[in-house]
This record gives structure tokens, sequence and C-alpha cells, in this order.
């Protein structure tokens, strides 16, 4: 009896407590429905400086970030890999685990080779799903004109080699790269003397940051958010729009899992056209690579691995312009690269004896190479496939940034990486040879970001 009484009283309490919080609702009014507003626009500014913190938006809550935690590690526990017996040894990197290496590093990543030699390491964890870039042909221009690594910038300061038609911009740091965040801006490259610098063979290469915020919502907000990015054509380097450009095209940051993404351009007797392409399965938030590339008339324009417009017949560019759609800090660039030229590979090694090459890049400070590479490493893999009496020596070449004791090894392991994809192609390892040869042998001025940009480079010299 007691029991039911009192299950009685609570009912009673909790029915009273409806009625007051009924009212109390009834009293907030439009307070309670602004805040509800304006909790997307904080959401999204919280993400931000989860980006600028290096969070990279990989957040959970409570008791399901620890529940997800425990099954991951309970899922993902890695498999203890015995010792080889033929005398090769494993990788110790735990992102690569390559076997059978035979020399002083990795052949798959550049790791050093660990001092027990044949201890037995932990078999790495491959991610489920990778991108191929095998038939990836797009590659850099000849002869480097501009580069950005933001090497020596102050976070926080507007971006030395920038200028601004428009907006502001600063240096920020994302999971401990630099970048470029600008923010309802217009800037374009400040060097050449203000000057028109693209060329009729030229290639424009960068790095964009795609979010994964609702297009829903935003739009709701503050209307659709875009990177544009402009070549205009002329003989001065100024602001512009889809009317004064050579080629326009935005790039949304939409929801779902494809961009469809508008791009215009121009004839060269002056006729406006226009097209479009989607691209599936753009992974948000993360990271994507867009390559131009200009050949007298004809453009072709790769997201990430895919090609995905060839247009045949438009005016010659002649600079750069990038643009962002709101003054949300929400737009982010990193590794601007603009290169002219275009002479054959065959060409240069019957001219020189060699092949100067600045299309096989490695991420920051590693040997390991970036899938933009691929075009260029099968060009090589073609030649040498064509003429089975070639034999190369690859020589890996630094600037003068940091230390020789930093350099000499990083080159060698950059060049044996080389070595070792080529060998995946199917050449055989006896017609390679690496060779590390740091800052030691400079073709540039390395005072200049231009000359050091020069400086870094492969070599393949005839044997």
């Amino acid at each position: 009896m007691k029991k039911i009484i009192t299950l009685l009283l609570a009912c009673t309490a909790l029915t009273c407590a409806s009625a007051d919080a009924q009212s109390i609702l009834e009293r907030l009014g439009n307070r309670a429905k602004n805040a509800a507003e304006n909790n997307i626009g904080n959401k999204i500014e919280k993400g931000v400086n989860d980006i600028l913190n290096g969070k990279m938006g990989n957040k959970k809550d409570g008791n399901e970030k620890n529940s997800k935690d425990t099954q991951n590690k309970q899922e993902a526990q890695p498999q203890a890999q015995a010792a080889p017996a033929d005398g090769t040894w494993i990788c110790p990197n735990p992102e690569c685990g390559h076997s059978g290496n035979t020399g002083t590093f990795c052949e798959e990543c550049g790791t050093k080779k660990p001092a027990g030699g044949n201890a037995p390491v932990q078999a790495a964890s491959k991610p489920a799903a990778q991108i191929s870039w095998n038939n990836y042909d797009f590659v850099s221009g000849d002869e480097i004109i501009f580069e950005d690594t933001m090497e020596g910038e102050q976070l926080g300061e507007f971006p030395s080699q920038w200028d601004a038609f428009r907006g502001t911009a600063q240096i920020v740091e994302m999971d401990g790269v630099k970048a470029i965040n600008y923010q309802d801006a217009n800037i374009t490259p400040l060097f050449n003397d203000g000057k028109p610098y693209l060329t009729e063979e030229c290639t424009i290469e960068l790095d964009l940051y795609l979010w994964d915020y609702s297009i829903k919502e935003r739009t709701q907000q503050w209307g659709g958010f875009y990177y544009e990015v402009g070549l205009g054509y002329g003989d001065k380097i100024k602001d512009v729009d889809r009317g004064g450009c050579a080629l326009f095209f935005r790039i949304p940051q939409a929801e779902d899992n494809y961009n469809e993404i508008f791009y215009f351009w121009h004839s060269p007797s002056g006729d406006r056209r226009e097209g479009k392409f989607v691209v599936e399965n753009v992974q948000r938030p993360a990271w994507h690579h867009i390559a131009i590339s200009f050949n007298k008339r004809a453009y072709k324009i790769y997201f990430d691995e895919q090609r995905v417009a060839s247009i045949p017949n438009a005016a010659a560019p002649t600079f750069l312009v990038l643009k962002s759609s709101s003054d949300k800090q929400m737009y982010f660039v990193k590794n601007v690269r603009i290169a002219k030229g275009a002479v054959p590979l065959y060409d240069r090694l019957a001219s020189d004896g060699k092949i100067v090459t600045y299309a096989i890049t490695f991420d920051t400070g590693k040997a390991t190479i970036k899938p933009e590479s691929t075009g260029e490493i099968n060009r090589i893999t073609k030649i040498m496939q064509d003429d089975p009496s070639i034999k190369f020596e690859v020589q890996g070449h630094c600037d003068n940034t940091g230390s020789d004791a930093v350099n000499d090894p990083l080159s060698q392991k950059r060049a044996e990486s080389i070595v070792a994809a080529l060998v995946n192609n199917g050449i055989a390892k006896d017609r390679l040879t690496a060779v590390g040869k740091g800052s030691h042998e400079p073709i540039a001025d390395n005072s200049s970001d231009e000359g050091r940009a020069k400086n870094r480079r492969v070599e393949f010299i005839k044997q």
C-alpha cells in the first residue's frame, strides 16, 4: 500500500512539474526558438575551431565514443608477424609493414631498417578502401615558376607569397601542416613583378579542403559555399569573375558523397561556353587534389585521380585567382604549384642523357611518394619498357632547408622509394640504382622560393 501511495504522489508531482514546464516554455517564447536556430551556426564555428586545433572533426561524445573505441580496439588488434628466414626484413612502420626488404631502407615507404633486422613486427592494418591512381596521366610542367610550401611562414599572418583583391587570408596549421585560410576573399600569387605569368603550355596544382556540413543548413543560414578557381586572361592581373576568365569553375561543399562541379570558359574568339561534371564518392572532411593543364588551346581538369573534363578550344590563361564565397572560416588551400613547359621525356633523354623532373613529389619530411606522382612514374616506366637496354641512376635532390644530417638520408630514402615504385611496375631492380644527393648539387639559387623549388627535384641519369 505504501508503494502505491508513493507512486500516486510521484505521478501528481510529475503532472504539476509538467504544467510548470509548459508555462515556462510559453514564457520563453522566441528566445528558445532563436537559440535553436543559432545552434547551427555554433556547430559550424566549433567545427572550424576543432579543425584549426588539429582535431579534424573526429569528435564523439560520452558512452558512444567509449563503446566505439573499445569495439575498434578489439577489431583492429594486429597479428604478430613472424620474422622472415631468408635474410630479408619487414618494415617496422605500422602504416606500411612491407616484407621482403633487402636494402638499408624499406622499398615501399623508405623507413630505415630496424637494428634487429629480422625482429618480428606487428602486421600493418590496411585501409578498407584505397584510391587507385594507376591511370592518372597528369604530369606537372618541366619548370616550376611558383610554389608555396609555406616554410618559415608565421601562423596568423597573411601569406607572404600572395596578394588579395578583397577579403583576408592567414596562415593556419591543420593536423601539423600549414595551410592558407581565406575568408570571403579573392587571392592571387604575388610574384613575377605583378606581370601575367602563365604560358601556352602550363600546369596548376593545389589541394583544397572539403567540409561535410549539411548544405541544407548552410543554405538556410548563409547560402551555398563554393571554392572558385579562376584562370584569368589578358595582359593585366586583376580581379575576375566568370566573364573575365579563360577558365572558371566552382567546387561546392555539398553534404552528399558527390560533387556536381560547374565550369565556364572562353574560346579564342571570345565566345563564352560552359559545362559540368559529377565526381562520385567524394570523401569529407578531407583534402582533395586539383590539377589543371593547358596545352596551346586545350584544358584538362583533374579531381584527385580522375580526369573530369577536357576542353578542346579555349583562350589561353595568363594568371590564377582563388575565390571563396563566404566569410566563414571554411576555405583552406595548400601545396599550390604553377609550372610551365612540356618537353617530351624522350627528347630530354636524347639531348641531355638524363631526365630532370619535378613531377614526383613526397609528403613533407618523408619518403612517401604522393599519389599524384603516378603519371610521371608511369611515363618513366614506359621508357624503360620500350628500351630494355636503358639503366638509370635515380638521384634524389633537396634544397638547403634543413641540415645535411637530415637532407642526406632523406634524399637517399626518396630515391629508394622511386626505385621501389618502378620495380613494382615490373622494371628489373638491377636496372636501377638509388643515390641521395641531399642539397649538395643545386641548380638554382637557394635564396629564393623559386630557386629552392627547382632544387627539389629527381634526376634519372642514363647509365
